[in-house]
């Protein structure tokens, strides 16, 4: 449940037990109680502040959209990283431009066959 279906559900709840959400202080305390543990933890200061319920759940919705944020971006990251490692070795033609050398390589060197050397102006 989205904090923001959470609001709505706790708003229609607390009408039907008025004596249990009076107090701005205790209503805030009981919307907080109710949340994503990972919300509630970062919310404990409100619990020692006076602030409105509105407050506290405008600070919830922020808190949960970027929860959500960034569970949607680990979720697109590990997606987008799981084709890419199957645990093997690619085949020796894959290989090719990695790194790997496919032929041999000669020397630009002149062979220490005794031949002059040219030098170029």
């Amino acid at each position: 449940m989205t904090v923001s279906e959470y609001a709505v559900r706790f708003s229609d709840l607390s009408r039907h037990t008025p004596a249990l959400v009076s107090i701005v202080r205790e209503r805030v305390r009981r919307f907080i109680e109710g949340l994503n543990p990972s919300i509630k933890l970062s919310m404990a200061r409100e619990l020692d502040i006076d602030i409105t319920y509105q407050q506290v759940v405008g600070i919830a919705r922020r808190l949960g959209g970027m929860l959500t944020r960034d569970r949607e971006e680990r979720e697109a990251k590990r997606s987008r990283e799981s084709g890419t490692y199957s645990g093997t070795r690619a085949p020796a033609s894959a290989r090719q431009g990695r790194g790997y050398m496919s032929r041999l390589v000669h020397s630009a060197l002149p062979a220490a066959s005794g031949a002059p050397t040219t030098t170029r102006p």
